[in-house]
């Protein structure tokens, strides 16, 4: 190795310090090595695409009637407050579709004018509602 590869020239010489300019502080000089996005949200936005959802599903007669036929069972024992399992589609909120989403919970009420079934932790609208099951 030649002697100008290895510094030895300079290694021993002090620090440059300007006499124009001030010292750059600590966070200002790590600022200039931070990562740099220069498509800003475009890693969101690709994500959010990617994101799949569902389409909801139309019942058929047969389900339909099965469901009705279990919303007037649980209106009759809308007192008892029974313990049901309910599959009621979710929509997405940026995009077309949505989620099904499965509850167990205990039914409070069921409001036929509104064509509402209210649960302890939530309000589904029938026209979302999939499936049921009593399970108590």
């Amino acid at each position: 190795m030649k002697a100008s590869d290895d510094y030895s020239d300079i290694i021993s010489m002090p620090h440059h310090v300007s006499k124009k300019h001030p010292p750059m502080a600590r966070e200002d000089r790590a600022a200039q090595f931070s990562p740099f996005a220069a498509l800003k949200g475009y890693d969101e936005g690709l994500a959010e695409t990617a994101r799949l959802t569902q389409e909801r599903v139309t019942l058929d007669e047969e389900s339909a009637a099965a469901l009705d036929e279990k919303m007037h069972i649980l209106k009759a024992r809308e007192r008892e407050r029974p313990l049901i399992r309910v599959t009621y589609f979710v929509p997405d909120e940026k995009k077309a579709g949505g989620e099904y989403v499965t509850v167990e919970d205990t039914l409070r009420h069921i409001d036929p004018r509104l064509m509402k079934l209210h649960l302890s932790s939530a309000e589904i609208p029938f026209s979302d509602i999939l499936t049921i099951e009593i399970l108590q």
